[in-house]
């Protein structure tokens, strides 16, 4: 037998897809899998075949429970036990199974349709293989899939990991809440404001999204072809198919829509990914500010033992956590914008750009966990350089200049004579130079200030001039 001659690429390299056909494509399902994993169980095909069969396992039994149909009569506690044990027990076998069905059926959820069915025998109920997908469209069983998918990654994978971030971050402003830093407006030194504050906001803007999507509404229809419950009532019209299809949809944990077309209009999911492709982005805003801070030196980055940070320049620790995650928030963010304009539109009563689109839910959310992830390691590894702020401070005098200008007004406005042009004296002596304490203290003594007011003014320092951004943050709490 002649030997198998290994298929090679046009360049003359052996193919590797056929060589290893498991070779990942994407970085999701290679060098970052183990990152993501925990949403392989929500938003991949085998989870999205596993709710179809949860749905269509729930509709049976509701369908029996309720008596919809004469003849279907309810099932009893094993008969239930042993048709959801295909849901909590669905694993590889079930998986290949399906996928050979599909093959023959060339459709997904028929295929998921047979899958069951073919179970039903064995539970003694046979009669009952003309219930299963009664009344469906293909898109009552995957409206309901989805969302039931997309609610679990959110509430079990995507929130608890983005709260722990938010949380580290509260953390370490509250470290340093009291920690003086110059201010950087447009690039250029200003009124200080502390480290802490400065974190605060970024948790008081990331918490906003997080309580968004923490109350997202997941809508579910299951109401046939094209919404209008038109074979249902054909087939049983003396059933209420609303409050049936009502029930059933909140019954799964999600909320009934009562007007759609074929598909649920999948506004819900816009929304959503709205809310996370903020976060997203306020999240990428600070990563950015951070490696900026890395670089300057506030932040001194604490080395990982055995880690090389250059190949040719041993003395580098590079904030690669935070590019990893500026570079996947994007990705996400782009996805999760594609998804929202793609999802809300539907020519007539249905086509299936939702179809291809909702596939890549789960890279979506992928990108985004993993940056989340890669951000809390960056954090982790972080220590506040407090000397480099004070040393940055106390180079910059002149950003005093707001505060004496502001106590020379308030001196005008109770008689104190020689106050007047209190801004264009301050920018002579300011604007565009330097003014070391010395000078600066220099200019508030020749003023001519009361006495309280230049007390204060030649007691402050940059770092000293910070209002109240300690106590700030005790908004935090709010």
């Amino acid at each position: 037998m002649a030997d198998t001659v290994a298929p090679r690429t046009p360049s003359g390299r052996l193919a590797l897809a056929a060589v290893a056909p498991h070779i990942a494509l994407g970085p999701l399902d290679g060098r970052y899998q183990g990152a993501v994993a925990p949403l392989v169980d929500y938003l991949s095909e085998a989870a999205l075949n596993r709710d179809r069969v949860a749905v269509e396992v729930e509709w049976l039994i509701h369908l029996t429970d309720n008596a919809v149909l004469p003849g279907a009569a309810p099932l009893n506690a094993e008969q239930q036990a042993q048709l959801r044990a295909n849901v909590t027990e669905f694993d590889s076998a079930a998986v290949a199974e399906l996928a050979e069905i599909e093959k023959v059926t060339v459709h997904d959820v028929k295929a998921v349709e047979y899958f069951i069915g073919r179970r039903l025998p064995g539970l003694g109920v046979e009669n009952l293989t003309a219930l299963v997908h009664f009344g469906c469209t293909s898109e009552d069983i995957n409206n309901l899939s989805y969302a039931l998918g997309v609610k679990g990654a959110v509430e079990d994978v995507w929130l608890p990991t983005a709260r722990k971030l938010v949380s580290k971050i509260a953390e370490m402003a509250q470290a340093n809440r009291a920690v003086p830093m110059l201010s950087r407006t447009h690039g250029q030194p200003a009124t200080p404001t502390t480290l802490g504050k400065e974190l605060a906001v970024v948790v008081h803007r990331l918490n906003r999204q997080l309580e968004r999507i923490g109350r997202t509404e997941y809508l579910g229809k299951i109401s046939g072809a094209t919404g209008t419950y038109a074979a249902h009532y054909v087939a049983a019209p003396e059933v209420d198919w609303q409050a049936v299809a009502r029930s059933f949809v909140e019954g799964l944990g999600l909320t009934w829509n009562p007007l759609t077309t074929q598909i649920e209009s999948h506004d819900w999911q816009a929304e959503l990914y709205a809310d996370m492709a903020r976060f997203n982005r306020i999240l990428h805003n600070f990563c950015t500010d951070v490696w900026s801070y890395i670089s300057i030196g506030y932040f001194a980055q604490v080395p990982v033992e055995g880690a090389t940070g250059s190949s040719t320049m041993p003395h580098k620790v590079n904030p690669i956590r935070f590019e990893n995650a500026e570079a996947n928030l994007e990705i996400s963010s782009a996805l999760l914008d594609t998804l929202g304009a793609t999802l809300v539109t539907s020519r007539w009563q249905r086509d299936l750009t939702d179809s291809s689109s909702q596939r890549n839910i789960g890279v979506a959310f992928g990108h985004s966990l993993l940056a989340i992830n890669n951000a809390l390691a960056g954090l982790g590894r972080l220590d506040t350089a407090e000397a480099v702020l004070a040393r940055d401070l106390d180079a910059n005098w002149e950003v005093l200049g707001e505060a004496v200008q502001m106590v020379m007004r308030a001196e005008a406005v109770a008689g104190v004579p020689g106050m007047g042009n209190p801004y264009e004296r301050l920018k002579d002596l300011t604007r565009g130079q330097r003014v070391d304490g010395a000078r600066m203290q220099e200019f508030v003594s020749g003023l001519g200030l009361s006495a309280p007011a230049q007390a204060r003014l030649l007691a402050l320092t940059p770092g000293g001039y910070t209002g109240i951004a300690d106590a700030l943050v005790d908004h935090l709490g709010d």
